[in-house]
């Protein structure tokens, strides 16, 4: 599990809260249960490396305030709009027993052991999150699907997904899929048989000598048709009006 060290912070107005993040920190909340919500800062430095973590918004975090710990969620993180840097943060504090929505990202694993793969199979995601309900306590970190022995057709439905009787996709009623493994997009089309070729070759040969016996030789490269001469001698007074 993951941890962050807070400040308590008392900050009022806006100016306070640019200074707080010209100092490295970003102003944070604590929400959820019977208690007020607790206004904190946290360290950015800190902040970003677990951002860039894939499964942040769906992991419980421990914070360490002034000695005392407590376990949140990460439910919401705004940024600047021109930097792209953390400016604030919700957390949800984690209760035994209280229910909530969130989105659980899909990991797929053994790719190497896949046959389908290895025949050039593609594998089509159809869902990279998955939205759960679930106690907070028993969030899962992942969803994961095993690719070992998966042949190319095969498909992922979240029916094949093992997860806790308490822990729910919303989408009901329907079985719907994650992902398939599907046939490879660009197929290469089968060479000729080589006594095919030989066959058409010997046919155009014979169209070709037969031609030369009706007298019907192709013109080369560089002889003129009947009219080209006549065709030219016509064009040249109207050249010389001009």
């Amino acid at each position: 599990m993951n941890s962050l060290e807070a400040n308590i912070r008392d900050n009022q107005s806006k100016g306070q809260l640019n200074t707080l993040r010209k100092n490295g920190d970003v102003p944070a909340i604590i929400y959820g249960g019977k208690e007020q919500n607790q206004k904190i800062s946290i360290s950015k430095k800190f902040l970003k490396t677990l951002i860039e973590k894939e499964n942040f918004l769906s992991s419980i975090i421990t914070i360490n305030i002034e000695g005392k710990t407590q376990n949140v969620l990460p439910r919401e993180v705004k940024y600047h709009i021109i930097s792209d840097e953390p400016t604030h943060v919700d957390f949800l504090r984690v209760l035994p027993g209280v229910k909530i929505k969130i989105e659980v990202p899909v990991n797929f694993i053994n790719q190497e052991n896949s046959p389908g793969l290895k025949r050039g199979g593609v594998l089509n995601i159809v869902r990279r999150k998955v939205e759960l309900k679930c106690p907070s306590e028993k969030i899962p970190e992942s969803i994961t699907i095993d690719l070992d022995g998966v042949d190319i057709g095969e498909s992922f439905k979240i029916s094949s997904v093992k997860l806790d009787p308490e822990v729910v996709p919303t989408i009901q009623g329907r079985d719907f899929v994650i992902a398939t493994l599907a046939a490879p997009t660009v197929m290469k089309e089968p060479e000729k048989p080589a006594e095919a070729e030989g066959a058409e070759g010997e046919e155009g040969a014979e169209g070709t000598e037969a031609a030369a016996a009706d007298g019907d030789k192709p013109a080369a490269d560089g002889d003129k048709k009947e009219g080209d001469d006549k065709k030219t001698a016509e064009k040249k007074p109207a050249e010389e009006k001009k």
